[in-house]
C-alpha cells in the first residue's frame, strides 16, 4: 500500500469511500450505529465544553453540545462548499 501522502487527493476519497463501504457491508443495524455515533459525537462535545466550564448543569450542557455539533456540521457544509467550488473553477472565498 501506498504512503499517504503519496496519494492524491482523488485517490484519498476512493480509498475512503471503499473503507466506508466495506464497513457498512459488515453491519446489519445501521441505525443503531448511526445513533451510537452521533450519541459519541454529542460526548465529545459534551466533554469539550466540561474541560472548559466544569460546574455547568445537565441541561445546559446538553444544549451547549448540540449547539456545538451544529457550528461544526455547518463548519463541515462550508469548506465542502468551498471544495466544491475550487473544483468547479471558481474562487470563492
Amino acid at each position: 500500500m501506498a504512503a499517504a501522502n503519496s496519494l492524491t487527493p482523488e485517490q484519498r476519497t476512493l480509498r475512503a469511500r471503499q473503507a466506508a463501504y466495506t464497513r457498512w457491508s459488515r453491519d446489519s443495524d445501521r441505525q443503531t450505529n448511526a445513533e451510537r455515533a452521533q450519541a459519541g459525537l454529542l460526548g465529545k462535545f459534551k466533554e469539550q465544553i466540561l474541560a472548559e466550564d466544569p460546574g455547568v448543569t445537565e441541561p445546559e450542557l446538553t444544549r451547549r453540545a448540540v449547539a456545538l455539533r451544529k457550528a461544526h456540521m455547518a463548519r463541515l457544509a462550508y469548506v465542502s462548499s468551498k471544495a466544491r467550488t475550487a473544483r468547479k473553477g471558481g474562487d470563492e472565498t
